[in-house]
């Protein structure tokens, strides 16, 4: 660790110590390391079977989070008078089969090793028969950028296969660097999730949409995919056909995808490095996929659980700051019964939200406006709980002021900075700024931007529809650890505890960063719950947004 830290540390917290009048030193204790550990204990729990929407582990930690509000003397927070909103998904249990030909040869790839797949389609049964295989590069379409990957070629009823993440483009002053003016460098953009993937596949016309997997800019390894793509997926109960993913949407596992392109007289390495730019075109690859899958569906209603602290303010009671963290997992995995515990993915946000809402209670007044807190459903499945609750929100959004959202704590000690993952959209930063330099440290921008955090968490569904947004990490610079801890801890994380039955309590965890992290953003809340009204900036993409929910 550098030797400059400690002393940065001493001089920003003696010249900052008369910030933290702004919150009472009570509140700000009352958030403590053993109660936020002994909510993480029980909800990771065994009994808990990784807290899998539609399950009892679903009813034992919605039943769980409604008692501790309760115990600590919150108010019920849907109007009608409960602790829940009711978000109806539709569950389905895919059983997809995945074969190739091409030069008159049928592979049949195995599921979920080689691939997965499942349809939303209201049918039970989905087939795709003798569809042409179409290479679109990384399949995106960003005009800002100049950037077309279909070129107008037609690719209805066709199966296109794409890269992970946004265009790679090499820095033309330094081919080692991605260029910082294209898709924002090594940061990522919507353009690199999934979710985009499928949706412009969709918009298309493509009959089925496969993601090749890679594991260094995925962040993480195919086993995650795999675990992911065998279990139940879920959508939100709708009319039709979900209009954000083609019939078939899926991944494919890297080998065999150079497999096939091999096949097809091509090389992998080369397509990606055409597929880098501009003039890159669709390549046919003379191949027709054929899939079939075998949904079992249901219909669920989840939850959402809400409670609320009513503002003091006559006039500002009726604006709200919420506080959001998912409490849904991935269950339990079918084919091995071992649990998904999901300690830090999210018993730990959950545990958090549950901590602050205890610092908020303990202060001597309520703040001037209703303090929300969500814990969401179904983040795991695609943000779903909390994109059903931005689309029916329980109170109006011109009246929502912020979304503080909490998905995951650091476990791992001390850091001498807060990264801000929302940083430059909104305000929100300053105050964030301001409270890291009270408690001693910097706010730093995200450092590990190529993992598109931002579009990750349930915070994203509340930017969309305009509401000012807030989520932070803690991930570098830890106090009295060697240079290469940060780096070590995370990426140990990400390859083999994230969305693994690895993600349990463990004994050397450490929660005095954790305990600041929450205590940093209960005292931001605090700020804006006083009267702050957060403001989007112009550059930043969601104004718009924020401009139409104020209408």
């Amino acid at each position: 660790m550098s030797l400059f830290r400690p002393l940065l540390w001493s001089a920003l917290a003696l010249g900052a110590l008369p910030a933290m009048a702004q919150a009472p030193a009570e509140a700000l204790n009352a958030i403590n390391a053993q109660d936020l550990l002994a909510h993480i204990k029980i909800l990771a729990s065994e009994e808990f079977e990784g807290r899998a929407p539609g399950t009892p582990g679903e009813a034992n930690a919605v039943a769980y989070i409604k008692s501790e509000f309760r115990r600590l003397g919150l108010q019920a927070g849907n109007p009608d008078g409960s602790w829940a909103q009711a978000v109806p998904l539709r569950g389905l249990k895919p059983s997809p089969r995945f074969s190739y030909t091409i030069n008159g040869q049928k592979v049949a790839l195995n599921f979920p090793n080689d691939y997965v797949a499942h349809s939303t389609s209201q049918a039970t049964t989905v087939d795709v028969n003798h569809s042409d295989i179409v290479f679109v590069g990384y399949g995106v379409q960003a005009p800002e950028y100049g950037w077309d990957d279909y070129k107008g070629v037609d690719v209805r009823g066709k199966t296109i296969l794409m890269l992970i993440n946004d265009p790679a483009v090499p820095d033309p002053n330094n081919p080692a660097e991605l260029d910082p003016a294209m898709f924002k460098g090594k940061a990522m953009t919507y353009y690199g999730r999934w979710t985009y993937k499928y949706e412009i596949a969709a918009k298309l016309g493509a009959a089925a949409a496969i993601i090749i997997h890679e594991t260094i800019p995925a962040a993480y390894p195919w086993d995650v995919v795999r675990s992911g793509g065998n279990a139940e997926q879920f959508s939100l109960v709708r009319a039709g056909d979900d209009p954000d993913a083609p019939p078939v949407p899926g991944w494919i596992q890297l080998d065999k995808a150079k497999a096939l392109m091999t096949a097809a007289g091509y090389d992998f390495d080369t397509l990606k490095k055409q597929a880098q730019t501009r003039e890159f075109r669709p390549v046919p690859l003379k191949a027709t996929a054929d899939f079939h899958i075998d949904n079992v569906a249901r219909t669920i209603s989840s939850n959402n659980v809400v409670a609320k602290i009513e503002g003091s303010d006559p006039k500002l009671k009726d604006e709200y700051v919420i506080y959001s963290a998912h409490w849904d997992h991935l269950g339990v995995d079918p084919a091995t019964g071992k649990i998904y515990y999901g300690a830090l993915d999210n018993a730990s946000g959950v545990a958090a939200l549950l901590e602050i809402a205890k610092a908020f209670k303990t202060l001597p007044a309520a703040p001037k406006r209703s303090i929300l807190f969500i814990a969401t459903t179904a983040e795991e499945r695609g943000l779903l709980g909390a994109k059903y609750y931005a689309s029916n929100p329980l109170y109006p959004l011109k009246n929502t002021v912020a979304n503080i959202n909490i998905d995951g704590i650091n476990a791992w000690g001390k850091t001498a900075q807060i990264e801000n993952v929302t940083s430059g959209h909104s305000s929100i930063d300053g105050l964030l700024e301001k409270y890291a330099k009270a408690q001693g440290r910097l706010m730093e921008k995200d450092t590990r931007p190529e993992l598109g955090s931002f579009y990750r968490a349930d915070q994203l569904e509340f930017a969309r529809v305009g509401v000012p947004v807030l989520y932070t990490k803690a991930r570098s610079a830890y106090l009295n650890k060697p240079a290469n801890y940060a780096t070590e801890v995370v990426n140990h994380y990400f390859t083999r505890d994230y969305h693994q039955p690895t993600d349990l309590v463990r004994a050397d965890w450490d929660f005095s960063g954790g305990v600041q992290d929450i205590q940093l953003l209960f005292q931001v809340g605090l700020d804006i719950a006083q009267g702050s009204t957060p403001q989007w900036n112009a550059s930043s993409e969601f104004k718009g947004a924020g401009d139409r929910r104020l209408k």
